[in-house]
């Protein structure tokens, strides 16, 4: 965050850059600029959180039962 005093800085720099019959226009501009910012993060943000909500993650792979005798085939391989 901005200090008072980096403000200050910032505004003089902004009149002597823009002087004092451009630089309300320029504020304006400024000003709508960071609004539709904030709007489009706003909404970005809510986007987001509703997909969230929604998701349901896929069901978990388990693997299928091996068929026939597994324990007969594990004594008869160890004799």
């Amino acid at each position: 965050m901005l200090s008072a005093p980096d403000m200050a800085v910032i505004g003089v720099l902004a009149l002597l850059f823009f002087g004092p019959e451009q630089l309300p226009k320029v504020a304006k501009r400024v000003g709508h600029v960071v609004r539709e910012v904030q709007n489009t993060s706003a909404a970005f943000i809510r986007e987001l959180e509703r997909s969230a909500d929604d998701y349901e993650p896929p069901p978990r792979y388990v693997p299928p039962e091996p068929e026939g005798p597994a324990e007969a085939a594990e004594t008869h391989d160890a004799g």
